[in-house]
């Protein structure tokens, strides 16, 4: 079995700090959570490389970076509840385990979402909860959210996630982007 401590650890360095992410949190959670167990096999050995990968589903993992400044603009301390949309491969999901108290994440592919909760599970981020469903409407019965990562590029803010969200705290999305 191949270890994949020192190119995480580069991974981080190169492709995180130098680039300008600084809090302590997210380069620590960076360091922790086995980025190649979010990718097929085949794939781990690209895991840590400065781009997205395929997940399946024509889906992809985001690039440790996108991970790392989305997830250092939160500015989380740990007590906040979080709300992500679009588990994907349950990446982002476990980085933000670890810099938050609570964690959602809204998948609407069924493969995806349950892929992302043997490998979360399996690498012990149990306390994520995943929900198969339309991201677009939010997960109402636990907001109000200190923060929400939206992984996908909708053409607008949803005005439900608007509602959801905590009086003074941030929404990531990137809106009307296409690659």
């Amino acid at each position: 079995m191949t270890d994949y401590t020192i190119s995480r650890r580069r991974m981080v360095e190169e492709q995180v700090i130098d680039r300008g992410v600084t809090d302590p949190r997210v380069l620590d959670a960076m360091l922790k959570v086995p980025r190649h167990k979010f990718v097929e096999e085949a794939l781990a050995g690209k895991s840590y490389q400065d781009a997205p990968l395929p997940i399946g589903e024509k889906q992809t993992i985001s690039q440790p970076y996108m991970v790392a400044t989305m997830s250092e603009a939160l500015m989380l301390d740990g007590s906040e509840t979080v709300l992500e949309v679009g588990t994907g491969s349950g990446y982002q999901a476990a980085v933000l385990a670890l810099l938050a108290d609570r964690v959602f994440s809204l998948e609407r592919i069924p493969s995806l979402a349950r892929r992302a909760r043997k490998v979360l599970d399996s690498n012990g981020f149990s306390k994520v909860n995943i929900r198969l469903a339309d991201g677009t409407v939010g997960w109402q019965d636990m907001a109000p959210f200190d923060g929400i990562i939206v992984t996908a590029s909708p053409r607008h803010v949803p005005q439900d996630l608007l509602d959801q969200l905590a009086i003074g705290w941030r929404i990531l999305i990137p809106v009307g982007y296409s690659a």
